[in-house]
């Protein structure tokens, strides 16, 4: 399965984690069909839940109690991932992205159809920090204590995951 991880370091505001960033290109055929649901139906089939439909925040954030996967079901868009020092990637409509606990990620800019198809491990709930957050230490712990998930969220589990995150 094609794949590109990235890592980002703790820059003091966003945590990040040692864990690294997935992007999947192409997981899914653009235009071919209702790409949210095959989206849906993808992640679903590997326990992954708490579905939502909709774009990226426009600020830095990062969640300290799941993983997060994106799923890119329509347009294109810039995101930052891992704060100011981090990297800015393109994604567009097929595209996935595997987010771990406490990485950030901001839009930077999306064309007006942007759709995104978020997702998290069977038994994970996002919270939403933002940059600035107080109680650094306490973050940090319960980004480490976030538990590894049961199968990629794309390639079950064979998938990137499974050796990227050991």
């Amino acid at each position: 399965m094609k794949h590109q991880t990235y890592v980002f370091a703790d820059d003091g505001d966003i945590p990040n984690n040692r864990l690294p960033l997935i992007v999947y290109p192409g997981m899914v055929a653009a235009g071919a069909g209702d790409a949210a649901v095959a989206f849906e139906t993808l992640f679903a089939s590997n326990g992954w839940g708490g579905m939502w439909r909709n774009g990226i925040y426009p600020f830095h954030h990062y969640h300290s109690t799941a993983h997060e996967v994106l799923g890119i079901a329509g347009g294109r868009a810039e995101v930052r991932f891992g704060g100011e020092r981090g990297q800015t990637l393109a994604v567009k409509a097929g595209d996935a992205v595997l987010i771990p606990a406490g990485c950030g990620h901001k839009r930077v800019s999306a064309s007006h159809d942007l759709l995104v198809i978020g997702a998290y491990p069977k038994g994970q709930w996002a919270d939403l920090m933002r940059e600035g957050a107080e109680d650094r230490a306490g973050i940090r712990a319960r980004i480490a204590a976030v538990p590894m998930p049961a199968a990629d969220p794309l390639g079950g589990k064979a998938g990137p995951m499974a050796s990227a995150w050991k």
